[in-house]
């Protein structure tokens, strides 16, 4: 089910499967039945507000065993050709655009390497925290709800990923009706961030410099996960003050290696870009706050700025939300 959040926004993105079309299919009128299926939940995804996104080189696959997609849709009514391919080749919206995971990334599904296809990016975009499902055609062997991917982050370390997946589009306009709608603005994203974040103290024009900037709906749901993970972690101290399991947990996997969610400037950013990393203090208004500490948003290049050490005591200051400050 899509992630729920306060006020009315639902954190989720889905994914047309790429290897659910694999030249399976026995002849045309099959083939026809299973993406005209496809199409429907495209247009039920897009009457919730949501987005069916594919793999620009998905017009490429064998649809039998000797016919590619193009020459297949040829083969259909024209009113039907025309709606695929203007998806398919046209308007998308194509995910591969906006690629997170990178080549170097090894997702596997049952010794199967799914790094560059739909499978992997939707773990990937799991990782980062958003709601990702996928949607696959059939008859194909994707017939089932749940796919887990394994993300092999080095020769010991595994992290698995349980990943939606839909086939029935009775069943899935079903879901779509229990989401709430898709967050359509920043705006919006901006209310359900405060309303949702009690333990944030925002600066109030801290998503200000997200106004000018085309909303993109990965960015927002991603920004939404970074917020609730600074909000949770706000929230990890005891009576004492003394941050619990849970907190060196966060810490841990969000704040720590490589790969971490939050991380500090660099010396050379924090030298050459003091001015811009000082901001208004949100409740001292003739003081500013250097805040070089920042959660990452990869495409676009966005960035959330916030006060640091996270303590029990101090509040935890919001106070950019918007393009990277520190390009050089």
């Amino acid at each position: 089910m899509p992630i729920i959040l306060p006020g009315g926004g639902s954190n989720l993105q889905l994914f047309v499967n790429d290897l659910s079309i694999a030249g399976q299919f026995f002849d045309i009128t099959q083939f026809r039945e299973s993406i005209g299926r496809l199409m429907r939940m495209r247009n039920t995804a897009r009457q919730f507000s949501y987005t069916l996104q594919c793999h620009r080189n998905i017009v490429n696959t064998s649809v039998t065993s000797k016919i590619l997609m193009p020459q297949a849709v040829q083969m259909l009514p024209l009113n039907e050709r025309q709606a695929i391919m203007q998806w398919l080749t046209r308007d998308g919206p194509f995910w591969d655009d906006s690629r997170e995971h990178s080549d170097d990334d090894y997702f596997e599904y049952e010794g199967q390497i799914v790094t560059g296809n739909a499978l992997g990016e939707a773990a990937y975009q799991s990782s980062c925290g958003i709601d990702c499902q996928l949607v696959s055609l059939i008859p194909s062997k994707w017939d089932f709800q749940e796919i887990q991917i394994n993300w092999h982050i080095s020769d010991q370390a595994i992290r698995r990923f349980t990943i939606i997946n839909h086939f029935d589009e009775h069943k899935f306009k079903a879901i779509l009706l229990e989401a709430p709608t898709s967050i359509q603005s920043w705006k919006q994203l901006e209310e359900l961030s405060v309303s949702r974040c009690p333990r944030l103290t925002f600066s109030t024009d801290c998503f200000a410099p997200l106004q000018n900037q085309p909303f993109v709906d990965y960015a927002a749901n991603r920004i939404q996960a970074l917020l609730d993970t600074l909000d949770r972690f706000k929230g990890c101290f005891d009576d004492q003050g003394v941050r619990t399991p849970e907190g060196h947990q966060i810490q841990k996997d969000y704040f720590e290696g490589s790969k971490a969610w939050f991380s500090d400037s660099s010396d050379s950013e924090k030298a050459d870009f003091r001015d811009e990393l000082e901001f208004k203090h949100p409740t001292q208004p003739n003081k500013k706050i250097f805040c070089p500490w920042h959660g990452k948003i990869k495409t676009p290049q966005y960035r959330i700025h916030f006060s640091s050490p996270v303590n029990a005591t101090e509040p935890l200051y919001v106070v950019y939300i918007g393009p990277k400050i520190t390009k050089r």
